[in-house]
């Protein structure tokens, strides 16, 4: 029941009041004495939100947009103010990018110290000018439950995002009455009648017509129209950069993952389009091949853009046809469409996914572990329902190429390429779904930028496992200095510990695997430890990427000067 009564409460009270009114469960916090009102709030609310105390704010607003991109509602992240809040930034820009609804709370100074550079002073409508669709400061108690209503409204609806708001530390101790506002409601734009019936003129004239799926705003039923959709009509579907569990991978219609891992095959089956259905994508850089699959302003191909964000259709491309509609509706609609002419499409769609088959095959790599053997193992051994979590680096080569996913929020990876976001991601996977399997991906240098969080995942009993893709380097930017600098290495190589006796160190059961044979016992060992559990699997150097070798790399780069 809402509270629409009026009582004596301080801001923290009304402020957690609100959270309660929408509904939520969980926040992550690092604590900080720029909101103990709201900390105390919280002691009294223990009951309805579980408050996840984490190790460093980066991880904190890591679990908090994981949370969001699983659940579909906002991640609550609090932090404190400077330092906490340049640490979060992290997670906000990854929530920007990612379509991610999430609210960042941050303890600011008391409101007669502002703008004096107060102690870990920051103007945060500055500071996150670029990295959140709404900044803003309450200033007064009585407007909490008003602003609060917007921040959720602003994070769920329209292109999903990160909203940021900050709580002066004496705003929040003071006594007011107020009434709580109703719950935020989810408000999603449909395609007109006209829309969906140009969309079928158009699939009715293509020859070699290609399905994007992207960005945020999906769930569970989303996903199954929009798979009945590509199944009445006989089209051929891609993924965008880090959305492979928007539709079943295994389907014979499925033909790749437009990111980093995209091969030749892919990239000219979005030349050699004639029209694209782009769903929620943005149509940015990893998708686009750097910008260059598609022409700008006006593409070559018919373009049907669907976005949930009206700014975003004609940004950078000018669709043929633009839609703005949520996921959930658009969806809905398109599987409610009759076929069109799926006979004509066969041949590309059978064509298109054997080349895609053909890409999941890895060549021998250096050394004695065979990281396609092993993703390949785990493909075929994990439910279907695990989760897959990870950073950036070049160790998500060989999960994106090799593993399918089957099931709508089985990956959590941040698109704008932010290391160190796998760790936090499975621990927030973990304690919003315990019953399923998670498993966080890192490399050397991606698990070192939060792995501190493995004390969080210990303290609340998040049963994750963690593979550790050790090889000793910064292999992303080792990959591109070969290719650009050859043989000149300078900042790419790491001094790393021994990652499963740290892992120990925490109350984990952890295993260091040398060769491809050892990963299978010791995962099954790991699975059954009752523990969260780590792998250090280290590879050779040498097997820098899925397809191509450190030298390999190096010596094409110096055969082509």
């Amino acid at each position: 029941m809402t509270n629409t009564t009026q009582n004596q409460r301080t801001g923290g009270q009304v402020l957690v009041d609100a959270l309660r009114v929408n509904g939520v469960e969980r926040a992550f916090c690092v604590p900080g004495e720029s909101y103990l009102a709201v900390l105390d709030a919280l002691h009294d609310a223990q009951d309805d939100i579980d408050l996840i105390v984490c190790r460093q704010e980066g991880g904190a607003a890591y679990m908090a947009e994981a949370y969001g991109k699983l659940t579909g509602k906002p991640g609550i992240c609090f932090v404190t103010r400077g330092p906490g809040a340049t640490n979060a930034s992290v997670g906000v820009h990854t929530a920007y990018q990612d379509s991610t609804p999430m609210i960042l709370f941050i303890g600011q100074v008391a409101r007669d110290q502002i703008d004096r550079e107060a102690f870990q002073e920051i103007d945060y409508r500055r500071m996150f000018g670029q990295m959140a669709k709404w900044i803003v400061q309450i200033d007064d108690a009585a407007r909490i439950p008003e602003l609060i209503n917007q921040a959720f409204q602003r994070a769920m609806n329209g292109r999903p995002g990160p909203v940021v708001i900050a709580l002066p530390e004496d705003m929040l101790t003071d006594m007011v009455e107020v009434a709580d506002a109703e719950p935020a409601k989810h408000i999603e734009p449909a395609a007109s009648a006209e829309d969906l019936a140009e969309l079928q003129t158009l699939i009715q004239k293509a020859e070699n017509p290609l399905v994007v799926l992207g960005g945020g705003g999906w769930n569970e039923q989303a996903v199954a129209d929009i798979r009945q959709f590509i199944e009445r009509q006989n089209l051929p579907v891609a993924a965008s950069f880090r959305c492979q569990d928007l539709i079943d991978n295994t389907l014979p219609h499925y033909i790749g993952n437009l990111g980093l891992a995209a091969g030749p095959a892919l990239q000219n089956a979005v030349k050699n389009a004639d029209l694209l259905i782009v769903l929620g994508a943005r149509l940015g850089e990893m998708t686009t091949g750097g910008y260059a699959l598609v022409d700008i302003p006006t593409p070559k191909q018919k373009l049907v853009h669907v976005h949930l964000g009206i700014e975003e259709l004609g940004r950078v491309y000018q669709p043929t046809l633009g839609i703005n509609a949520g996921m959930q509706k658009i969806s809905a609609q398109l599987a409610a469409l009759a076929p069109v002419k799926p006979e004509a499409f066969t041949v590309l769609v059978q064509k298109l996914n054997a080349e895609y088959q053909e890409g999941c095959q890895f060549p021998v790599s250096p050394g004695d572990v065979q990281m396609g053997q092993i993703i390949e193992w785990l493909n075929e051994n994990l439910p279907k329902d695990s989760i897959l979590t990870c950073g950036a680096g070049n160790y998500t080569g060989w999960v994106h190429r090799g593993y399918q996913h089957e099931t709508f929020r089985t990956l959590l990876g941040p698109t704008n390429g932010s290391m160190g976001y796998g760790v936090p991601a499975a621990v927030a996977a973990k304690l919003t779904y315990p019953e399923r399997t998670v498993i966080a991906f890192a490399g050397d240098g991606c698990f070192l930028m939060n792995g501190q969080e493995l004390a969080t995942a210990a303290h609340y009993d998040a049963k994750m496992m963690v593979i550790v893709v050790n090889n000793g380097m910064y292999g992303t930017i080792r990959m591109h200095q070969e290719r650009s600098y050859p043989g000149r290495v300078s900042g790419t190589e790491l001094f790393n510990p021994d990652f499963a006796a740290f892992a120990r160190s925490f109350g984990f059961h952890a295993e260091t695997v040398t060769k491809t044979e050892e990963f299978f016992e010791a995962f099954d060992r790991s699975q059954n430890s009752g523990k969260p559990s780590l792998i250090e699997i280290q590879i050779d150097p040498e097997a820098l990427t899925p397809k191509m070798s450190l030298t390999q790399i190096r010596e094409n780069a110096l055969a082509s000067r």
